[in-house]
């Protein structure tokens, strides 16, 4: 097979690394934007975590991140706390000024506070516009909490203190890329390196490839029948991270659905129903919840098995191959029964020989 022919697919990036002592999230983006000429500004990102309240399976976070904006007004990067990054902080260590998440157990009241509350806001005063919604005022209590509630006293956020290093993880989301994204990437990680940030134990990189290719009931099937035959391989090809968490295989009630004549007899929008109704969950090795919901936003399908690098040859030939694995399954040969996956991707000599090698060392 000949190398193919470059077809850049749009894609972006979240890569995790951790923010030596001293420093945080928020230099790095000061970095990037001094770098890139543009400027910094706080947002709030949505975060959600195992709870061990019972009937609370999670609590919903929103925690502080830093976009750096450039002079177009594109996004040059976004630096977030990733909640699963825990090895090496100190879980003692005292919040610092001015750094803090709003909690919930209601994300669409947290899309609430996210709408209508400043980021840059004190932590005294955070809610203040939430609470007046409700016709209520904030309530204070100890450790530096800001509570809100109804008329009718029911619970809908609380702002708290951010101990434990909490400022420290680091997750860069990149916008997507329309054109072969090394060089920025490269310039990114290179910031990151000359302030001492590394890569966590549990670190991963995700790549988010554009959906739109993808809304073919055909297309999808094959794509979810070769990723639930060949899904095992390939995270052991890449080397997913072991102590990386919020993994696992593709649901089976979703591979039958996407299996059965109905779905393949049905156009798009009826297709996407039946994926959604499936319930699919970010949480997996494979993320189909984006492209089940249509979000505007975030119209992606979403590879997570990937280790944590900053490498950015080893985060490029990756995205490659998943991007080959996509292309496989919109030229008709996802359903295969292939014994040997690579063999049967159009990658360049370069990349053939890589993964060939790391079969058989394998």
């Amino acid at each position: 097979m000949s190398d193919p022919a470059h077809r850049p697919w749009k894609k972006g990036f979240e890569i995790e690394l951790m923010a030596p002592r001293g420093l945080s999230r928020r230099d790095l983006a000061d970095r990037i934007a001094e770098r890139a000429g543009g400027r910094v500004r706080t947002v709030f990102y949505p975060q959600s975590e195992p709870s061990l309240v019972p009937g609370m399976p999670v609590f919903e976070n929103l925690v502080l991140g830093f976009e750096v904006v450039g002079s177009a007004g594109e996004r040059v990067a976004l630096c977030v706390d990733d909640l699963t990054l825990r090895d090496g902080l100190n879980p003692r260590a005292a919040p610092l000024p001015g750094w803090m998440r709003i909690l919930s157990d209601d994300a669409r009241l947290l899309a609430l506070v996210a709408e209508h509350c400043d980021p840059d806001a004190d932590l005294a005063d955070i809610l203040a516009p939430v609470a007046a919604l409700f016709g209520t005022e904030p309530e204070y209590t100890e450790g530096g909490i800001t509570k809100i509630v109804d008329r009718a006293a029911r619970s809908i956020a609380m702002a708290a203190p951010l101990p434990g290093e909490r400022e420290r993880p680091c997750e860069i989301i990149t916008r997507p890329y329309e054109d072969d994204p090394e060089a920025k990437l490269t310039a990114l990680l290179a910031d990151a390196s000359a302030l001492g940030f590394t890569v966590p134990r549990e670190a991963a990189v995700h790549i988010h490839f554009d959906a739109a290719p993808l809304c073919d009931a055909a297309i999808l099937s094959r794509l979810v029948e070769t990723l639930h035959r060949h899904g095992a391989y390939l995270r052991d090809l890449v080397g997913t991270n072991p102590a990386c968490v919020r993994l696992g295989p593709i649901a089976d009630e979703l591979v039958e659905r996407v299996r059965s004549e109905a779905f393949l007899d049905a156009d798009w929008d009826k297709a996407r129903t039946m994926l959604a109704e499936t319930k699919p969950t970010k949480y997996a090795d494979f993320n189909l919840l984006n492209i089940a919901h249509a979000l505007p936003d975030k119209h992606t399908f979403e590879a997570r098995i990937f280790p944590g690098s900053m490498d950015v040859a080893d985060i490029m030939r990756n995205a490659r191959l998943l991007e080959a694995v996509l292309v496989r399954a919109i030229g008709g040969d996802g359903a295969r029964d292939d014994t040997d996956l690579i063999a049967s991707l159009d990658l360049s000599s370069t990349d053939r020989a890589f993964w060939t090698a790391r079969m058989i060392k394998g």
